[in-house]
């Protein structure tokens, strides 16, 4: 329950004011179509985070583990300084959305990737890596991007101005920054060997 509840936090803290929820935002304002829009986000999410945290578990499998455990905690860290940084959606990716297929595969496809190499993406391989379970991440870390993307979608540009975004950044910083400080703090207290 733990991986769970931790998956829910972090991801949804990463998300609010990052470049996939601004593109719900821009589905929504340019589709009108709430639920098309947000069974969208959940396939693209799900595959998206399936592969992240195939990728961080592939890593806790083959890594010793003390290096493993300085490498999450680091990069923990290192996510934490790159949540202050705003992120903006390119006008090039707002366009790519047009296609001549329907608003589910334009939103599926976009939000995909859109989510390739986001924090959000990196977080869900570090939280796979961290606790080795990585179906519990993905179905925490999937209801935490529907738990932001969700109300972007159906309440749309009114709920963007009403967000203090600079303060949702700093806190989800906060957030990435005492999970690395934790598993630093375990693996050193541990000598070297971490979390199991």
């Amino acid at each position: 329950m733990n991986a769970f509840l931790i998956s829910i936090a972090t991801v949804a803290l990463g998300e609010l004011g990052d470049k996939t929820q601004l593109l719900a935002l821009l589905l929504a304002v340019r589709y009108r179509r709430p639920g098309t829009i947000i069974a969208g986000i959940f396939v693209a999410t799900i595959i998206n985070h399936l592969l992240a945290a195939w990728a961080g578990t592939w890593v806790r499998d083959h890594l010793r583990p003390d290096l493993l455990h300085y490498l999450v905690g680091v990069s923990f860290l290192a996510v934490a300084v790159w949540t202050l940084k705003p992120d903006t959606l390119d006008a090039d990716e707002a366009h790519k959305t047009e296609s001549r297929f329907g608003v589910f595969w334009i939103t599926a496809v976009a939000f995909f990737f859109a989510e390739v190499g986001d924090k959000t993406q990196i977080a869900t391989a570090l939280l796979a890596a961290r606790f080795g379970d990585p179906f519990v991440v993905v179905a925490g870390t999937t209801l935490g991007m529907l738990l932001v993307d969700g109300p972007s979608v159906i309440f749309g540009d009114r709920l963007a101005d009403r967000i203090p975004l600079q303060w949702v950044r700093r806190g989800a910083a906060l957030l990435f920054a005492v999970l690395g400080a934790l598993v630093l703090y375990d693996t050193l207290a541990r000598g070297g060997s971490g979390f199991s």
